[in-house]
């Protein structure tokens, strides 16, 4: 057994019950002055919001509340974002709310510093100025953005791209599952579909070693039930289960932080795009297809991970089936520009076979022609 690895992580993780008022001191070491980064909702009905203000106006610093945060966050929402902060002299950033929120906050640490880099320059230029520091506090269990060094942003043209590296690091996580337990039972469901598909992309990626394989089991094991739970019931998790799910979003997060996303990933932000499926949704269409090329690379770690979420292939396909149902076509036209953009997609090399851009069209012509 090779128990090597290789891990860098450079966030300080914060968790439990009531977490943040027992760490208010690294707030006022941040400085005085916060931009708050959000979406329109989440943040308030978590109650995490109220919670981060209230903090601060018994600290006396100041802040300004930035909320134009959309689903699958635009580069130009996130430059005005930077800009404001220099605008207001911000010391630091707080970024709240899912996977889109967390993932804007940190590109708007970057444009806050960086005048020279505009919308999508974000992509090609050189960050030349260190980040503002950033706070992130999450009321999703799915996208594990709180602990990775990737941000995913929507170009000006509208299309999903990735963008990582150190200066997209949270400096401090703050982890209280409290701020998970508002979501509807769509976006549990969705999101902990997320967190499943970063453990299992992550763990039979190319970059994957001993450690980062621990955590893609630990969280498939903790996960993988609750969702099969939910969709015999269609019952929102107690209180408990939603702490589960939380920690298990972020045990897939440290995975991912490694191992990186395969081709359900990068397949998926297509659906999302053109036909505006929800994003745990859109990868997990295409993990059933993942597994099967994951059998073919390693049979052994694929029989462990089956038995670690004490199931077989039938039942997780079945239940994927049940979660992703859809009713829209894809056309061929579609299709062929799908492969065509696939055709230098990342995510394939991150991926356990030689599945390929191709493979990809024939797969979507299956699931999505009648």
């Amino acid at each position: 057994m090779n128990c090597a690895f290789n891990f860098y992580m450079p966030v300080n993780i914060l968790s439990g019950e009531d977490v943040l008022n027992q760490n208010k001191s690294i707030f006022s070491e941040l400085g005085k002055k916060c931009l708050i980064v959000t979406g329109k909702t989440s943040a308030k009905k978590s109650g995490a919001l109220d919670d981060i203000t209230n903090l601060f106006s018994e600290l006396n610093i100041e802040y300004e509340i930035y909320d134009e945060i959309t689903e699958n966050p635009l580069t130009v929402d996130c430059y005005n974002g930077g800009k404001l902060a220099r605008d207001i002299s911000a010391n630091f950033i707080v970024g709240i709310g899912g996977g889109s929120p967390l993932d804007a906050a940190k590109a708007v640490c970057v444009y806050a510093t960086n005048e020279n880099i505009v919308d999508d320059d974000i992509y090609t230029t050189v960050v030349e100025n260190s980040p503002l520091p950033l706070v992130l506090i999450g009321t999703t269990s799915g996208t594990g953005s709180e602990v990775s060094g990737v941000s995913v942003l929507t170009r000006k043209d509208g299309r999903k791209q990735s963008i990582g590296g150190k200066n997209y690091y949270a400096k401090y996580v703050i982890a209280d599952a409290k701020y998970t337990y508002s979501m509807p039972y769509s976006v549990t469901v969705s999101t902990a579909l997320d967190a499943l598909c970063h453990a299992v992309e992550s763990m039979f990626s190319p970059r994957a070693d001993f450690l980062s394989i621990k955590f893609s089991l630990l969280s498939a094991k903790m996960i993988y039930p609750l969702l099969d739970k939910m969709n015999k019931t269609k019952e929102l998790p107690s209180e408990e289960e939603r702490n589960i799910l939380y920690f298990a979003s972020l045990y897939a997060g440290f995975a991912l932080n490694k191992g990186g996303t395969g081709f359900p990933h990068g397949m998926g932000y297509a659906l999302t795009e053109d036909f505006n499926v929800p994003h745990g949704l859109a990868c997990a269409v295409f993990l059933p297809q993942y597994l099967k090329e994951a059998e073919k690379a390693d049979s052994d770690l694929y029989n462990k991970l089956m038995n670690t979420m004490n199931t077989d292939f039938e039942s997780l396909n079945a239940l994927f089936c049940d979660f992703c149902l859809f009713d829209f076509t894809v056309s061929d036209e579609q299709i062929a520009n799908y492969v065509d953009r696939w055709a230098t997609l990342k995510n394939f090399k991150n991926s356990p076979t030689a599945f390929n851009n191709e493979d990809a069209g024939i797969l979507v012509k299956k699931l999505f022609q009648k």
